[in-house]
């Protein structure tokens, strides 16, 4: 919280120091349109539009990239297939994939896509390293002792994995989210964040687009922090 304060401070003498809302809005405008934001109709659905796409896409790209890094490290012979795919995934600007999605899909479901095909390959590549890490020696033992797949999963996999996938997790829920909003931004689908952004811009409202800004940042700590906590609760109950 003093933290949080000091930001809040320093960014209030910077918005006196400018002396200009155009340039830079001070907190308590930003505020100020905050809450009146909250209050209208459409707000709630603009935010119920790109938080649906957006967890969506993440979720799509957290359980196929589990699925298939398990599948790969299984399989010598899938991951030399999908290593071409991950790294070319990984290396497309954003803006590259969203023009194709523009054409492919149109721009309603853009958000969902955008999102799937940047938290893929961090959780691929991070759920892969993971299985890969795994103590040899441990799995040789639990051969030798014929213990059962869901005994190995407890007590050798799901241990190894849970560091990988809290990494992964942190770096690509954000990552959703930029890139989500970034995508409705160009696509401009009706009644997403991304295209309250845009039109802050058109108006050069200063106050509107900090205050959208705020609303993302909160909602992507928001699903942040409960997502971590849901996956924390779900490794100890496979654990107990």
């Amino acid at each position: 919280m003093a933290a949080v304060v000091f930001a809040l401070l320093v960014w209030q003498a910077a918005a006196m120091l400018v002396n200009e809302s155009l340039l830079l809005a001070s907190p308590v405008q930003v505020a100020g349109r905050l809450f009146s934001l909250i209050g209208t109709e459409s707000f709630w659905q603009t935010v119920g539009f790109t938080t649906l796409r957006i967890v969506s896409g993440f979720l799509l790209g957290f359980f196929t990239g589990v699925l298939l890094a398990v599948l790969a490290g299984r399989f010598k012979g899938l991951e030399m297939l999908l290593h071409p795919f991950v790294v070319t995934i990984k290396s497309i600007p954003v803006a590259s994939f969203v023009i194709l999605v523009l054409i492919w899909l149109g721009s309603r479901h853009l958000s969902v896509f955008i999102s799937f095909l940047m938290v893929f390959p961090v959780i691929y590549l991070n759920t892969l390293q993971g299985l890969k890490a795994t103590d040899v020696k441990m799995l040789e033992m639990a051969k030798m002792y014929h213990l059962s797949f869901a005994k190995k999963l407890k007590y050798i996999y799901v241990p190894q994995l849970q560091p990988f996938l809290y990494s992964a997790c942190s770096i690509a829920l954000g990552l959703s989210w930029k890139s989500g909003v970034a995508a409705e931004l160009i696509g401009r689908p009706d009644f997403s964040m991304g295209d309250m952004l845009y039109m802050a811009k058109v108006h050069m409202d200063t106050a509107d687009l900090f205050a959208w800004t705020v609303v993302i940042i909160l909602l992507s700590q928001l699903f942040e922090k409960l997502f971590l906590l849901l996956m924390k609760k779900g490794f100890e109950g496979v654990m107990k």
